[in-house]
């Protein structure tokens, strides 16, 4: 069978509902989905939301209306949910869903992750820097107890061929040097891998096109989207897929699917 895994940002769950998403998500298969900037609060889920494709969400909701969120919606049940990795500031804007699988012989997590982006100004590019350096520790102490895939909008474009214009972007939020080498140390140091890199060598795979200058026409995106896992969850790759075909926000989805079963 395999586990087949997603990871969409919506820009508003709402919106991308009304852009055809569920009819999309109800024909894609997936084991679970996670999806970001759901923009919603609990009461707008509820009873409208908290299902896709006969697949249980599980949130994580900003405490300020209309802003981030996040979810992961999963076939199985989870053996536990947890929300927020332990910031009071980030915790507050509903950044992370982790649902654990654990069995007898595995201890295994997926987590939806929506990144801060720095893109508004100085101030939020700080919140970014804030968010890497918590962020960082959590995910090296969770590699040392179990395994686990981390899918979601980093807002980092790792290297030069994840996006179209680098050589502009330079001093741009997203591409500055330091969240590059940021996501490397996370990479060789705490020991992630990027899996749809792992698998995909090539050129022009973006996740992410502005609304601006015809940059979804002309192809000029950037690879924002990730699955970051543990070595041996991601040895287990074995296609992944950005689909392109519809689009239901600013991002596309990203589907990996892995040689295991939950």
């Amino acid at each position: 069978m395999g586990f087949r895994l997603v990871t969409l940002n919506l820009n508003g769950i709402r919106s991308a509902v009304g852009k055809g998403f569920l009819a999309w998500a109800e024909s894609e298969d997936f084991d679970c989905m996670g999806v970001q900037e759901i923009k919603a609060q609990s009461d707008d889920v509820s009873g409208r939301f908290d299902q896709i494709a006969g697949r249980q969400g599980h949130f994580h909701f900003a405490a300020k209306k209309g802003y981030a969120g996040v979810g992961l919606y999963a076939r199985q049940a989870p053996s536990a949910v947890i929300t927020g990795f332990g910031s009071d500031e980030f915790d507050a804007e509903g950044r992370y869903v982790e649902c654990r699988f654990d069995t007898a012989s595995r201890k295994f997590s997926v987590i939806s992750c929506y990144f801060p982006s720095g893109s508004s100004g100085p101030d939020r590019q700080e919140a970014k820097y804030r968010f890497l350096a918590q962020i960082e520790p959590h995910l090296r102490r969770l590699k040392a107890e179990r395994e686990f895939v981390l899918v979601g909008d980093v807002n980092i474009a790792h290297r030069e061929i994840d996006l179209k214009n680098w050589r502009s972007n330079q001093k741009n939020s997203g591409f500055l040097p330091e969240e590059r080498a940021w996501l490397t140390s996370l990479l060789d140091d705490v020991g992630l891998v990027d899996v749809f890199r792992r698998l995909n060598p090539r050129p022009e795979q973006y996740t992410w096109w502005s609304n601006r200058g015809k940059a979804w026409a002309k192809n000029v995106g950037w690879r924002l989207d990730y699955h970051l896992a543990t070595p041996a969850i991601a040895a287990a790759a074995r296609r992944e897929h950005i689909y392109l075909a519809q689009r239901f926000s600013d991002h596309a989805p990203l589907t990996i699917e892995y040689d295991f079963d939950l």
